[in-house]
C-alpha cells in the first residue's frame, strides 16, 4: 500500500508556484516513498522536490500552519498575491459495512447536506473556528484571521467501509476514525491505507492538472472533495476485494497442485460451498455496493468534475483492476465447477453402491425365503 510520510518540501513549491502552469507536464519524476499495491503506480521520496529545478521568479512567505501542513502566499512585481494550499487526502478501508444512518444521526451538526441522490456516502465537515468566527471568511483550506489560523476538516464516510479523510494529519487521523468505528461492523483485522495529495493554485491556466499521487487544482470545494473521496474510497476497498480473490486463487492453485500428484483431493463439501459463498459476495460488493460503475451525479452535472473523475479513475486504474479480478473469480468459478462435478460423481457412486447392497440384500432374503419353501415336508 502507498505510505506517504506528513513532512513535504511546500517552501520550494511555493517559491516556484508562478511557475508550475508551463513547466507541470514535464516535471521530473517526483521522489516521495510510496508502495503500490496495484499495478501501474510507482514510488516518490519527496513530494515537491521536484519543483525546486525551476528557476524562482516570486517572493514567497508563509501565511499559515495548520495540522502539521502549510499554507503559502507569493506575490510578484507583476501579480496580486495567492495563497497556493496544500491538502493531504488519507484513505482508510476499515470494515466491511458502515452504518450511515446512525452515524448521521449522532454527528448530525457535522453532516453536509447531499448535493445529490447517492444514498451510499455522507460528508461530515469539522472545524477550529470559534463560534464567533465571521463565516464569510470561512474556507476549506487555510485562511489568516488577524492573528489566528483555522482550517476545516473534512471526512466522507462510505456505507461499503471505506473513509477518505481531507486536510488532517498523520497523528489526528486516529480520532476521527475512532468516530467511523463506532457505527462500523466487520472491522478487518488489518486497516488498509493510501494517501494522496491535492495542491489548490487559483492561478492555475486550467481547471487542473495532474501529477503523481497528487492533483493540482484551480479551486477546491466540497463537491471536488466528494468527487477525489469516491475513486479514493472504491480504491481502497478495491484493493481489499482483489486480496480476498488472491486468496481463493491460491487455495484453488494449491489443491490443483496436490490433484496433479495423487489425482484425488480431499475438500468436504461444506468448504467448497464456502468458496461459492465467498466469490460470489465478493463480486456482488464489487459490482453493487461500491458502485464501481455507477454514474456520478455530481460529474454528470458540471464537466470539470467529471474532467476529475475521469482522470482519478484512470489514474487508480479502476477498470483494469476489476478487469484483472473479474478474470480471477473466472478461474475461481470454473475450479469450484469442476470439484461440484467431482463432488456430485462422488455422491451418485455412492447412491449406486447403497442401491446395489440393498438389491443384494434382497436378492438373498429372496433366495432364503424360497429355499425354505422347498424344505417344507407336507403333514
Amino acid at each position: 500500500m502507498r505510505r506517504l510520510q506528513p513532512l513535504f518540501n511546500l517552501t520550494l513549491l511555493l517559491r516556484n508556484s508562478q511557475n508550475i502552469s508551463s513547466s507541470f507536464t514535464t516535471l521530473p519524476p517526483l521522489q516521495y516513498s510510496i508502495s503500490h499495491n496495484h499495478p501501474g503506480r510507482s514510488v516518490i521520496s519527496y513530494f515537491l522536490r521536484s519543483f525546486s529545478t525551476i528557476p524562482a521568479s516570486s517572493e514567497a512567505y508563509e501565511v499559515g500552519f495548520v495540522s502539521g501542513h502549510r499554507a503559502h502566499r507569493y506575490k510578484s512585481a507583476d501579480e496580486e498575491e495567492e495563497v497556493v494550499r496544500y491538502v493531504p487526502v488519507k484513505a482508510y478501508f476499515l470494515s466491511t459495512s458502515i452504518d450511515l444512518k446512525s452515524l448521521q444521526v449522532e454527528n448530525a451538526c457535522d453532516v453536509i447536506p447531499p448535493s445529490s441522490r447517492s444514498l451510499n456516502y455522507i460528508a461530515l465537515r469539522y472545524s477550529d473556528f470559534p463560534p464567533d468566527f465571521p463565516p464569510e471568511i470561512m474556507d476549506i483550506g487555510f485562511k489568516e484571521h488577524r492573528d489566528h489560523r483555522y482550517s476545516y476538516r473534512y471526512v466522507v464516510v462510505f456505507q461499503y467501509g471505506s473513509a477518505v479523510l481531507f486536510n488532517i494529519a498523520d497523528h489526528e487521523a486516529e480520532q476521527y476514525l475512532d468516530i467511523v468505528r463506532k457505527h462500523a461492523s466487520g472491522l478487518l483485522s488489518e486497516m488498509r491505507k493510501d494517501d494522496y495529495a491535492v495542491v489548490e493554485k487559483p492561478s492555475l491556466p486550467t481547471w487542473m492538472q495532474g501529477g503523481l499521487d497528487y492533483i493540482v487544482l484551480k479551486s477546491l470545494d466540497i463537491d471536488g472533495i466528494r468527487i477525489i473521496g469516491s475513486v479514493l474510497g472504491q480504491s481502497i476497498a478495491l484493493d481489499h476485494y482483489i486480496r480476498q480473490v488472491d486468496d481463493m486463487v491460491e487455495e484453488f492453485t494449491d489443491i490443483n497442485r496436490v490433484m496433479e500428484k495423487t489425482g484425488n483431493f480431499d475438500m468436504k463439501r461444506k468448504k467448497l460451498f464456502q468458496l461459492v459463498g465467498k466469490a460470489n459476495s465478493n463480486l456482488a460488493d464489487v459490482i453493487i455496493r461500491l458502485g464501481l460503475f455507477d454514474r456520478s451525479e455530481i460529474a454528470w452535472k458540471n464537466a470539470n468534475y467529471a474532467q476529475i473523475l475521469e482522470y482519478l479513475r484512470e489514474e487508480y486504474e479502476l477498470n483494469q483492476r476489476f478487469g484483472s479480478l473479474d478474470f480471477k473469480l473466472k478461474f475461481v468459478e470454473h475450479n469450484i465447477h469442476f470439484l461440484q462435478e467431482v463432488l456430485q460423481n462422488r455422491r451418485s457412486d455412492l447412491l449406486e453402491w447403497g442401491v446395489i447392497i440393498l438389491l443384494t440384500i434382497e436378492i438373498a432374503i429372496s433366495m432364503y425365503e424360497i429355499v425354505k419353501d422347498t424344505n417344507i415336508i407336507p403333514s
